[in-house]
């Protein structure tokens, strides 16, 4: 069974418990706007399209919403707080991508790259990640292709010996694309089923470095032509439409193949999960729920979904 399949009562309630912040967030001021309207008018209209774009779903999915609803309520002349509920659960689940069910069978190792700016969390993703797939049963092993940061490969190395999985590394400054080589041709030699790829934490104005990201990708697949199979971007959830931004940035340098939006719990913010499944047209993977090695959640749209509405 993937890990995809099965959502448990334990994992419900701590996504219940993560979004608790953004549910009142967003649907706190929805039901300020509608309360005691039997109606939804145009200045209700206004109100709930200012509601959702400070709720961080941002501009563009929210005129999207906001347009479908305006059509509504001239079709059906009525619409009140409850039938606006029902309705922008229907609305929203139509704009977010659902994520697959499991890594898809590949010709030698399944190849994840993972890319983000500094501070998002993308170490402590792969540790988790790492920990997962090997519950699993697949064979695990780590690049630590993040040269610039010592910091960011003794992290790794701590994940790597805390999840029991292998991890390939060289010396601080060394190529990042000759650290991702050596990562793939080892897990070849040793038939390992994933490999995860860190690298460094990309300030999304930086060209060169972006750059460099591509040179990466060419040298993976060098040894794997299919591969890299998913390049992750890796997203802080807490920085709202920052988030929003630095997506726009990564998806306009490289190709982004899934999302990772990490510090779900604790932030009113997590309206920005709906705004870029549905600008970017990429799926959300996983989300960050908490600090323990089980907190990062497989991406449900439906228990999301039903989270926020529920």
């Amino acid at each position: 069974m993937g890990i995809f399949n099965f959502f448990s009562k334990d994992k419900k309630e701590k996504l219940d418990k993560g979004l608790e912040e953004t549910k009142e967030n967003v649907f706190g001021k929805l039901s300020r706007v509608v309360a005691g309207k039997t109606t939804i008018d145009e200045l209700a209209l206004d109100d709930i399209e200012e509601a959702l774009i400070s709720s961080d779903i941002g501009v563009e999915t929210t005129l999207k919403i906001i347009e479908k609803l305006e059509e509504r309520v001239l079709r059906d002349k009525y619409i009140n707080a409850s039938g606006l509920n029902s309705f922008l659960k229907e609305e929203i689940s139509s704009l977010m991508q659902d994520s697959y069910e499991d890594i898809p069978e590949v010709d030698g190792p399944y190849v994840i790259m993972v890319v983000g700016v500094n501070g998002v969390g993308k170490t402590t993703t792969i540790g988790k990640l790492a920990h997962q797939f090997k519950q699993q049963g697949k064979k695990v092993v780590l690049g630590a292709a993040d040269t610039f940061r010592a910091a960011a490969v003794d992290q790794l190395v701590i994940w790597a010996d805390r999840v029991g999985v292998e991890i390939v590394k060289q010396d601080m400054g060394s190529d990042p694309a000759s650290v991702a080589f050596d990562t793939i041709q080892s897990a070849k030699a040793s038939n390992a089923d994933v490999v995860i790829i860190d690298t460094a934490g990309r300030l999304h104005n930086n060209v060169n470095l972006m750059r460099e990201l591509g040179k990466i990708r060419d040298v993976i697949a060098k040894v794997i032509p299919t591969a890299p199979h998913d390049v992750m971007l890796v997203l802080d959830a807490s920085t709202g439409q920052n988030a929003i931004e630095q997506a726009k940035q990564f998806t306009a340098a490289t190709n982004v193949d899934s999302l990772t939006l990490t510090k779900l719990d604790g932030t009113a913010k997590g309206g920005v999960v709906i705004g870029i499944s549905d600008q970017f047209n990429i799926p959300v993977r996983y989300i960050g729920v908490g600090e323990g090695i089980e907190d990062l959640q497989p991406f449900s749209k439906k228990e999301f979904i039903d989270s926020l509405f529920n």
